[in-house]
């Protein structure tokens, strides 16, 4: 019962049933069984693949500057996509994976409500433009990964200790840009983007814990475990700029991060 009702949530495109089958499922969540010896599908389309043209990455609206409508909109927009998949992908990891302990249904539900509450504070910024979730093409990056994670080591790695993890370094850069605004509505979504920064850490945390737990299962060693994860999937994973604070709390080690890049220090 529990994977059929995840399954209907995760294939739902109407937003607000979407979110109110999941309050539903939450509230009562002490009554499901998290044991299934049905194998999971893999989903073949995004829910948003509805409302949203989906693109090549090189083909979505290009985020430059924050003086008009246009250009405040084309940047909300990109991380209301971003937001709405998250909560794709933290429905999917409890979907995927079966006959986990209860802890990990738990944390990943609580990530899925934070991304909803992150979701509709962004997308009521984005509306504020005139604009809303759907106007500009997106493209399938997260999706994508989702569908090639099949397993629980490569998909702790990618989703959370990868693109979210990348999310924390993006989110102080356009903070960073924004501050040189002095448009009172750049304030508001700096505001919004702090709430999202701190509270996307233990999100990036749960991942690091489960991978961490699934190298223990397998009696693997996380860190090159990890890098050849990376290795498989992207051809040039170093990084330039990184949110080091964040990414310690969030459960890399400075061994990790100066892989990463060579010249951190911490």
């Amino acid at each position: 019962m529990f994977f059929k009702t995840l399954e209907s949530i995760i294939t739902c495109d109407n937003i607000p049933q979407k979110f109110e089958m999941f309050y539903e499922m939450y509230k009562n969540i002490d009554n499901f069984d998290f044991k299934s010896d049905e194998k999971p599908k893999i989903f073949k389309t995004p829910s948003y693949s509805k409302f949203c043209k989906v693109v090549h990455p090189a083909k979505v609206p290009r985020r430059r500057g924050f003086e008009t409508p246009e250009k405040k909109a084309v940047l909300l927009h990109a991380i209301v996509h971003i937001e709405y998949s998250a909560i794709d992908l933290a429905l999917d990891a409890c979907y995927r994976f079966r006959n986990l302990p209860k802890e990990f249904y738990l944390d990943w539900l609580e990530v899925v409500d934070d991304e909803i509450r992150h979701f509709k504070m962004m997308n009521n910024l984005l509306e504020k433009t005139g604009f809303t979730y759907g106007d500009f093409p997106v493209h399938n990056s997260l999706f994508e990964a989702s569908q090639k994670t099949v397993d629980l080591l490569s998909r702790m790695a990618i989703i959370p200790r990868w693109y979210e993890a990348n999310g924390l370094d993006a989110n102080k850069k356009i903070i960073k840009k924004l501050e040189k605004s002095n448009d009172p509505f750049a304030k508001e979504v700096i505001n919004s983007l702090l709430v999202i920064l701190e509270e996307e850490i233990p999100h990036v945390s749960k991942g690091d814990k489960w991978f961490k737990w699934e190298c223990a299962r397998q009696n693997l060693e996380p860190i090159q475990t990890y890098f050849k994860i990376i290795d498989n999937f992207f051809k040039d994973w170093k990084k330039k700029d990184l949110n080091v604070a964040a990414r310690l709390k969030a459960g890399f080690t400075c061994k990790e991060l100066k892989i990463l890049n060579e010249k951190i220090e911490c």
